[in-house]
């Protein structure tokens, strides 16, 4: 009997801001047969610089990374380059704004770090192949966001809503979004129509309860 193929493993490069992070993930991708973890970055500089020097498959994308750039911001930079990895983001954070923005920007799949082990793996696998891995609150989320009958924000409204949550005035939501406090006040208007709200305070808790937005 002719002895089975072999096939070269996947090629993982790990971009997170946490030493400890990296170092786990290196270990427990290196505990397969098939996978291989080929490089690690904290920042997009040594992201950019790992990628290029190693052309790696698949990346596994954290979203914070510090006082940089942020993940989505990394992705598309990767995603840019001559020969781009898929991005498969693994991260903490599962709000709607941060999911969608992380698919947008061009992301292959969509792990929350709570995911088992195996679960790590088979995305990752999935993600070579450029086929999509969502974790399944993730999935969950934007399946509730399909199916929400009231109109969508915009992300400027995602974005209002943000700094609601920091506690910023009219006054100081105009000079951060660089508008009219009129313009600050019908984004307002607009917000509560599709929460369903009547106040700051209530667009928050249900931005938040919803997921739109994460707790400050």
């Amino acid at each position: 009997m002719a002895a089975e193929a072999q096939h070269d493993p996947v090629t993982v490069v790990v971009v997170d801001d946490h030493p400890v992070v990296r170092a786990g993930l290196r270990a427990l991708i290196g505990a397969t047969d098939d996978l291989v973890v080929v490089g690690e970055a904290h920042d997009l500089p040594s992201a950019e610089s790992v990628v290029a020097s190693t052309t790696p498959q698949v990346v596994l994308m954290d979203l914070n990374l510090g006082a940089g750039a942020d993940g989505v911001t990394v992705t598309r930079r990767l995603l840019a380059s001559a020969d781009p990895p898929r991005i498969l983001v693994l991260t903490t954070y599962g709000t709607e704004s941060d999911i969608l923005a992380a698919l947008e920007a061009g992301a292959t799949g969509y792990l929350l770090k709570d995911a088992p082990a195996a679960e790590l793996f088979t995305a990752i696998r999935a993600a070579s192949r450029g086929t999509a891995a969502l974790s399944e609150p993730v999935a969950a989320t934007l399946v509730r966001r399909a199916a929400q009958r009231e109109p969508s924000l915009t992300d400027r409204e995602i974005e209002v809503l943000r700094l609601l949550a920091r506690g910023l005035g009219n006054r100081d939501l105009a000079r951060e979004l660089r508008v009219s406090e009129a313009t600050v006040k019908s984004h307002l208007s607009h917000i509560y129509d599709k929460l369903g709200v009547d106040t700051r305070a209530g667009a928050v808790a249900t931005a938040i309860e919803r997921r739109i937005i994460r707790a400050e």
